[in-house]
């Protein structure tokens, strides 16, 4: 298993629009091949940048989802409309959780 870390920073006022259409991406990546679950995280200090975690079987299960037609259609939307930098993205480990 993977986490897979998503780094934003949006507009200003553009924070519920971000969340609002996080929920609904959150739809379309449970039913994606591999997606375990993703979780949205919002930056106590600086409230305009979040980070989605999101767990999934491998890496080849997530980049097969970033190559989709979806991926790209949220992508060039959040891009034109809610971002204010590029998004960044870590891929972090590759077997299992620490105990």
């Amino acid at each position: 298993m993977i986490t897979v870390g998503m780094y934003y920073d949006v507009r200003p006022g553009k924070e519920r629009e971000f969340e609002t259409a996080f929920e609904k991406v959150i739809e379309v990546l449970g039913g994606q091949p591999g997606h375990k679950e993703s979780f949205l995280y919002q930056q106590v200090k600086k409230p305009r940048s979040y980070a989605i975690l999101s767990e999934w079987d491998d890496q080849a299960a997530f980049t097969a989802f970033i190559q989709s037609e979806t991926f790209k259609q949220v992508v060039s939307w959040g891009k034109a409309e809610i971002l204010e930098t590029r998004p960044r993205h870590k891929v972090y480990g590759k077997e299992g959780d620490l105990r």
